[in-house]
């Protein structure tokens, strides 16, 4: 799945993370810390060189070079990173918000032979069949003693077999809102090319400090954050889990410089009370995906510090380079090297070129919007057991994205969200995206997301979930009341808004459900839709305003998709 935001620029190159682990033997500044640990850049390589050791004589002969790591943000996960790295092993990311089968699954789909991870976790496992699988619980005694007889270990000393940019460094699975994920192969080469485009593009220093407030088990948080970190030697500060209220007392403590976000992220930032000091700290750049202009603008005016909106397919299959002359809202130019097209998803044919106003508002997006594909060479490099998934993202010789993006006159892209985000609206293409991005303009919205509903007849309507900002200050305030006549006249008043695009429904909630990642969770709102237990208003046919939804309206709105035979689309 393409992740806007986990690798926006690409360069080839033949380094190894292997050998940018080894370069911070003998550097004695902090090089990773978080609120109860500290450690220098030498203690990272030699930790990372004793557990390399461990792993070489854990890992049976023959077996796949695999090890999962189902941590927290603790340093023990850079530290395996490195280890891995230094072995010649692959880390597949675990995302502990997977239960039962689904995490067996995960464990088991990458041939783990080695499991690491912490007290809190092992609920997660019990009862788990896990054959063949070692389990590591590092905050242990006998972790430490396990570890003690490589204490010294020097880099590069222990392996599993030759080291070099072919190696498989990463397996991390994909957000799919489908099916099992997929683990998507990321090699030593492109990783530390990756790490290497992004410091020298974003002019990271050694005595920056990475913040990695983003879930390590995704690839944003490695590829985005953590590599262009150990390539260009700077320090890495962790917290454990994203929180918004600790945000800016982290950055603080940590001199934290960068940090990487992804989904809801900045919006939650945004919606915690405003201080008189929130300009006062060190950050100066954050990057990522899917704040969206007008979060991204109103980030920058209360806390001074630049967002730059990124694209990598996860996969690696196309990316986008932010340059200084990008406009408003654009994501950036096709990265050298890479034939990206803008095409339909169902002919292959090239979408229109998008007309924009004055403004920057998209004025004919039913023509404009299609699936980004690269239509040259690209290094994605597959997933693990996985050839159905992979020749459908490589079909007809191209790299199939599933991003949805249009493009201006002068070749610049603009992210319009997930080919599974489209609705279909009496016969017209929507894009769930570009209509977030104007209801976003909504001044009394602290957060939204658009997703597709049935029609009782054919297609789509329109639903959106939007999270009030608060009433009143305080550290926890209520949110404020929705006012459909004040919602209703701002979609009036938005030349940009489609006749179509309007919502039918709206839901009000307090927070906008996320996954792990802060993504929407657009499955659960999806299958939800209009039957939910938060508050509801729709827009009847034939009416201009909103009303409350009531329970014999929603009797009435069942009756007639059962007349139209649809009526278990309800339950999708």
């Amino acid at each position: 799945m393409g992740n806007a935001g986990t690798a926006g620029t690409r360069t080839a190159g033949t380094a190894t993370v292997a050998e940018l682990v080894q370069r911070q033997w003998g550097d004695h500044r902090v090089g990773l810390r978080d609120r109860s640990r500290s450690l220098s850049h030498h203690q990272v390589a030699s930790g990372a060189a004793a557990r390399a050791a461990l792993l070489v004589d854990l890992v049976p002969r023959g077996a796949e070079p695999h090890l999962g790591v189902l941590l927290d943000n603790t340093p023990e996960f850079p530290l395996w990173l490195s280890a891995a790295a230094l072995a010649g092993a692959a880390v597949a990311g675990i995302n502990p918000t997977r239960r039962g089968a689904e995490l067996a699954r995960d464990i088991l789909h990458t041939e783990c032979r080695v499991l690491v991870t912490e007290r809190a976790h092992l609920p997660l496992l019990d009862g788990l069949d896990l054959p063949g699988v070692r389990v590591l619980v590092t905050d242990t005694e006998a972790y430490g003693e396990l570890l003690a007889p490589y204490a010294d270990a020097a880099p590069g000393e222990a392996t599993l077999g030759p080291v070099g940019p072919g190696n498989r460094m990463l397996l991390y699975f994909t957000s799919g809102s489908t099916g099992a994920p997929k683990a998507a192969i990321c090699t030593q080469g492109r990783l530390a090319a990756a790490g290497a485009s992004l410091a020298g593009h974003f002019g990271v220093r050694r005595d920056d400090v990475h913040y990695i407030c983003m879930p390590m088990f995704h690839g944003n948080a490695v590829i985005a954050d953590w590599a262009p970190a150990v390539a260009a030697g700077a320090g890495v500060a962790l917290r454990a889990r994203f929180s918004a209220s600790r945000f800016l007392d982290d950055v603080r403590e940590f001199g934290a410089t960068y940090f990487t976000y992804v989904g809801r992220a900045v919006q939650y930032l945004l919606a915690t009370p405003e201080r008189p000091d929130d300009r006062d700290h060190p950050l100066r750049l954050g990057f990522g995906t899917e704040a969206g202009a007008v979060d991204a603008a109103r980030f920058e005016a209360r806390f001074g510090a630049r967002l730059v909106e990124g694209y990598g397919s996860s996969e690696g299959g196309a990316a986008i380079q932010h340059t200084a002359d990008t406009p408003a809202g654009a994501i950036g130019r096709a990265a050298p090297g890479d034939d990206l097209a803008v095409v339909d998803p169902d002919t292959g044919e090239e979408r229109a070129t998008a007309v924009l106003s004055e403004g920057g508002r998209l004025l004919n997006g039913a023509e404009a919007i299609g699936e980004l594909v690269n239509r040259g060479p690209n290094p994605f490099e597959g997933y693990w057991r996985h050839p159905e998934a992979e020749e459908a993202r490589r079909r007809g010789g191209w790299y199939w994205t599933g991003d949805l993006f249009f493009r201006d006159a002068r070749g610049f892209l603009y992210f319009a969200g997930r080919t599974d985000d489209r609705l279909r609206v009496d016969s017209e293409n929507l894009a769930a995206a570009v209509i977030e991005s104007i209801l976003a303009r909504w001044g009394a919205a602290a957060a939204v997301a658009v997703y597709a509903v049935p029609d009782p007849v054919a297609g789509d309507q329109v639903m959106a979930a939007i999270a009030p900002r608060p009433a009143g200050p305080g550290d926890a305030p209520e949110p404020a009341a929705f006012d459909p006549a004040a919602f209703a006249a701002f979609l009036a008043s938005q030349p940009d808004l489609g006749t179509k695009m309007a919502p039918r429904f709206i839901r009000v909630v307090r927070e906008l459900p996320v996954t792990a990642t802060n993504k929407i969770h657009r499955v659960g709102l999806r299958r939800e839709g209009f039957r939910c237990g938060d508050p509801v208003w729709w827009r009847p046919a034939g009416e201009s305003g909103y009303r409350p939804l009531t329970d014999e309206d929603v009797t009435a709105l069942e009756a007639e998709y059962a007349e139209h035979g649809r009526e278990d689309l309800l339950n999708r």
